[in-house]
């Protein structure tokens, strides 16, 4: 039995190829064979067309190429049993056709794929029979050929799912946001990631940003944030010049950053769900005192309104560590924190990643209700449905 897990389980310090013979590493009397892993790990790549970098450490890869490398782990293993869960999360549309592909393939060659996804389109193009759950309870299995989407986004939810998100064209205010001339240099190679690149976010607009995962967007987005300094450029929120500031002035000043990995940058694991909702503002008067203790009982109460407002599930409410919890609820969490600000910009990295339908609908619905209050919102984004639904104006990079 082979597993791909939502969040990866790979070493960031490894290379490619180290991940996917770990364990199973051939040697002999002792010594490493990587030759022979290496052709083993390339034929099945060419197969099935994970193309990867087997000499790329994985803290230096985007996340479509991980996926890649934990699928061919499992290939590695000649694993007879296959389980994917979510493994479209994190892919473009064509890397998604591409894996549909891939599993209809293994289908045929009699391994047994276990496949859970809540993005219906898929679950119809790939599954033989789709079991329902919600809230823990199994609701019932169906042939996918005998129902429809709605039928099973009703099982899934509960209740029937719009999927169109009513959405006013925009009327775009004053500029919000300016971007010029803006460079940043990839980790990974050292080369530029973002080259030269100038923008204008105005208020009350939602500018999407697409492309095939690993083109700039996300050293784009670190730009912005601060998380990564600029070789050249500036940015100006407001009028200031912010191309210098810390990331708690630009989140003071109005800026807000949902990240793409909300594991990596968007919670602490270990800490409780209050805690992880109050990390932006924990030093403000309402939650710390004048000498400096937090003030747990206002802390408590603001995360339990934010858990009721955007139906967060958690075990035990606002003590729950934030590692317990589903992807999709964890997501929420950094939505509902980041929003409760009332930011100017708010930069969305494929904030809908791994999330249900029906939580889907309610983001979308919050964005649109966000661009008509008069905010500028950037979405990066791979889905193409999510971009030409959700904005205004489009970017490719």
């Amino acid at each position: 039995i082979g597993m791909v897990h939502q969040h990866f389980k790979l070493v960031e310090c490894f290379t490619v190829l180290d991940n996917i013979i770990m364990g199973v590493e051939p040697n002999r009397m002792g010594f490493l064979q990587k030759k022979e892993a290496r052709e083993k790990v390339m034929a099945l790549s060419e197969k099935y067309g994970l193309h990867v970098d087997p000499d790329a450490k994985i803290e230096d890869i985007t996340v479509g190429m991980q996926q890649r490398t934990e699928i061919l782990k499992m290939l590695y293993r000649d694993n007879e049993i296959l389980i994917f869960d979510e493994p479209t999360a994190v892919l473009t549309p064509q890397e998604i056709s591409e894996l549909m592909q891939i599993m209809k393939n293994l289908a045929a060659e009699g391994k047994s794929i276990l496949f859970i996804s809540h993005k219906l389109n898929e679950i119809m193009e790939v599954a033989d029979r789709c079991s329902v759950l919600r809230k823990g309870k199994y609701i019932g299995t169906v042939n996918t050929a005998d129902v429809t989407m709605e039928d099973l986004s009703s099982m899934m939810v509960g209740r029937n799912v719009n999927f169109h998100v009513n959405k006013k064209d925009a009327e775009p205010g004053e500029v919000v946001l300016e971007v010029s001339h803006m460079t940043v240099a990839s980790k990974a190679h050292g080369k530029k990631a973002v080259k030269d690149v100038s923008f204008q976010v105005r208020r009350g607009e939602i500018v999407c940003i697409a492309g095939i995962d690993g083109n700039g967007q996300s050293e784009l987005v670190y730009g912005l944030t601060g998380l990564e300094p600029l070789e050249s450029g500036t940015i100006r929120l407001n009028g200031e010049d912010i191309t210098k500031a810390s990331i708690r002035h630009r989140s003071v000043s109005g800026m807000s950053h949902i990240p793409e990995d909300r594991h990596k940058h968007g919670l602490v694991l270990d800490y409780s769900l209050e805690y992880n909702i109050i990390l932006q503002t924990y030093f403000e008067s309402r939650f710390t005192d004048k000498i400096g203790f937090l003030r747990r009982k206002n802390i408590r109460e603001y995360a339990n309104g934010l858990i009721e407002q955007y139906d967060v599930r958690s075990g035990q409410g606002a003590v729950t560590t934030a590692r317990a919890m589903s992807g999709g609820n964890q997501q929420k969490v950094i939505i509902g924190r980041w929003l409760a600000n009332a930011p100017d910009v708010l930069i969305l990295d494929e904030p809908t990643r791994g999330i249900d339908v029906g939580a889907k609908y309610e983001i979308y619905c919050i964005i649109a209700d966000l661009a008509k209050q008069g905010k500028s919102i950037i979405m990066i984004s791979s889905e193409m449905p999510e971009l030409l639904g959700m904005s205004d104006r489009v970017m490719v990079m």
